[in-house]
């Protein structure tokens, strides 16, 4: 599922884009770099996230981006270069995926607004907020 702005090859690099696009492209760069680190922490986890950047960025319910009928979801699939955001979303991608920076969410696999309370959430406390998404590292 490569998109025409994608060059060959580059899967990882943009499916992880679109998600950070999707999840996070109102944010600063940090923010943005703090979703795509629980990506990459959900990858190296090796657990029912998925096996690799593709398969957890897209396994059903855990990026609401992705989701049918999300009003993100059209938009992250007609992203192309062109657009200012998501340029700044795959240059984080590619720097993400070369391990350019310490995890500044230390470990977190989850995140969400501070407006959101999803199940998984209850009683737990969040370890960081970085701009406007409450990230945690213990949630099982």
């Amino acid at each position: 599922m490569i998109w025409k702005s994608s060059p060959p090859g580059t899967e990882d690099r943009d499916i992880l884009a679109r998600t950070i696009f999707g999840e996070a492209r109102g944010e600063l760069y940090g923010g943005k770099v703090a979703v795509a680190q629980v990506i990459m922490n959900r990858v190296r986890a090796k657990t029912w996230f998925g096996n690799g950047v593709v398969s957890v960025c897209l396994s059903p319910g855990q990026f609401s981006c992705w989701n049918a009928g999300d009003p993100n979801r059209e938009k992250i699939e007609a992203a192309t270069e062109d657009d200012d955001a998501f340029r700044e979303c795959l240059d984080v991608a590619e720097r993400v995926l070369g391990a350019e920076f310490p995890d500044i969410t230390f470990g977190s696999r989850h995140y969400h607004t501070p407006g959101a309370t999803p199940y998984w959430s209850r009683g737990k406390t969040p370890i960081i907020q970085i701009g406007g998404h409450l990230f945690f590292n213990n949630v099982s």
